[in-house]
Formats: C-alpha cells, structure tokens, sequence
C-alpha cells in the first residue's frame, strides 16, 4: 500500500462505526466513511468534542451539525498546507472538503517525477477530473507546465484558489472546464501531446449531454484516448479510483494494455491509504495505477 503519511496538517485520529474523525489543522471533522464496517472504542476525545459532523439524510445528501465552533467558520473554509502546497478546506453539502488527504503520496510521486526531468527539458502535464488542483499544483510546483481539465466551473474555480494561496497563480496552468472525454477527443484531433497524463475521475457522473454513465463502463475508453496523447518522450501516467469494482490491479492491467505494450516502461499499481494515529492501522482511500516510461 501507498501511505500519505507526511502530512502536518491533516491527521486521521480515529475510526470507527462507518465515520471518520480528522483533523484539519486545528478543526475536528467528523465524516462518513463506508469503507470504515468495524466497531471502534471511540476513546479519542476529539469525538465528543468535534467542530463539526456531517450527518447522512436517508434521502440523499445530508447536513453538518455545529459544536465550538461558528457555522461561518466552516462555511468560508480555512488553509491548510502539504509541504510548500497550500489549499482551502471548505466542508461541502456531500460531506467532502475540497482535498483528498489520501492523494499526498502521488503528489510526491509526481513531484520527483517531474524535478529529475525538468532539469534538462520541458515537462508538459494533462490532468483529467483535476478537482481543485491539488495534482495540477504539484505539478506546477515541481516545474511542469500544466492542462488542468474539470467540467465543474466551481471546481476550477477553487483549483484557482488554491494556487494563488500557494503562490502559483503566474504558473504555466491552462484551465479548462469541459467534459473532459470530449476534451481528450479534440485533443487529439489538434495532434496536440502531453509528456505526463493524470486522471482522477468519479465513480458516477454525467456525459455533455446530460446521460449517466459510469466509470466501470467507460474507464477503458478513456484511457485509449489518452493513449493517444502521450508524446515521444513521456514520464508517466497516474490513475486514480475510488470505484469500488476497480481495484488497483484492475485499474493497472488497464495501464498494461494500452501503455506497456506500446510504450514499453513498466506499471504498478497499489491501494492508496491514510494512517490511523489511535491504531497504528492504515485505512484503505482509494486505488492508484502507475504507468513510467
């Protein structure tokens, strides 16, 4: 496994009973988890002595409850910081924050990728369903020009954000809001090629027009297309999935097909995890795919 373990900021306290208690620099979040099926002793005090807890409505969606601290204070959201990175924590209606704590360990990854080839030629990176940046900063960070692709023009929005509270708002980053399949199939109609290709999608979502579709179905296709994009000299290639269908390894047999065999360079592919300070553990947050040149 992948650990995201040199976090200053964001520390998993504890789990237990389908709920996460975080904390997120100096707030106490308590959020739903359904990987999290064990009974905990939830001896943490930060459980009766939270900030703020997200509770699951049985329709769909849900709501935060407020404890010693201001409704206003989460609703504006605070900084925290991942080494020289810095991103706005704001606790959304669907219980996320806008930063997958659990994504670091492939910031670092992409970060030594990208410093020990930039020293002697230009990097240029796509990243697909780029969220609020915190990939497309790592990579502006460590010297690459960047294509940061999502079809939510609030989230490009926040990813702007977050790199000028880094002090990357003058990088080399193009944003895009698009669908990002569409995206990747005018792309390659312009013959336009990137040296790194990352790609974090959701496990549901909706096509331009409105249909529904999921990653399971399309996920391969989308990877072809990219595919198609890589240029002569490539680094690597970086998939994420958070589907439960898709483990790591499915996830990096995909990368086999439509990379090694072509492309050469090899693959790997492992759950991506938070540590669990009450415990020791490491809870499982998802499954990356590499593929490097």
């Amino acid at each position: 496994m992948w650990k995201s373990d040199d976090w200053k900021d964001y520390e998993l306290l504890d789990t237990s009973d389908g709920e996460r208690l975080e904390r997120w620099k100096n707030i106490i979040l308590i959020r739903p988890d359904p990987q999290i099926i064990w009974h905990g002793v939830r001896s943490h005090p930060a459980w009766k002595n939270y900030s703020a807890r997200y509770h699951r409505a049985s329709s769909g969606g849900g709501h935060w409850e407020y404890k010693n601290v201001s409704p206003s204070l989460i609703n504006e959201g605070w900084n925290i910081s991942y080494k020289d990175l810095t991103f706005r924590v704001r606790p959304t209606g669907f219980k996320h924050t806008g930063i997958f704590p659990e994504q670091a360990v492939n910031w670092d990854f992409i970060t030594q990728k990208i410093q020990a080839a930039v020293t002697s030629r230009d990097v240029s990176v796509l990243n697909l369903f780029a969220y609020t940046g915190g990939a497309t900063l790592a990579c502006a960070r460590a010297g690459a020009s960047v294509c940061h692709v999502d079809a939510s023009k609030g989230m490009v929005s926040w990813a702007k954000e977050n790199a000028a509270l880094s002090g990357l708002k003058e990088a080399r980053i193009r944003y895009i809001v698009d669908d990002c399949k569409k995206f990747l199939e005018r792309e390659i109609r312009r013959g336009h090629k990137y040296d790194a290709l990352i790609m974090d999608p959701p496990s549901y979502g909706r096509g331009p027009s409105g249909e529904l579709w999921r990653l399971e179905d399309d996920i391969d296709d989308l990877i072809k297309l990219c595919a198609c994009l890589i240029s002569d000299d490539p680094l690597f290639v970086l998939v994420n999935s958070y589907t439960t269908g898709l483990s790591a390894s499915t996830v990096g047999y995909l990368l086999q097909l439509r990379f090694l065999s072509q492309f050469g360079g090899y693959v790997s592919a492992e759950e991506i995890g938070i540590p669990v300070t009450s415990t020791g553990g490491v809870l499982p947050a998802g499954a990356s795919a590499r593929w490097v040149k």
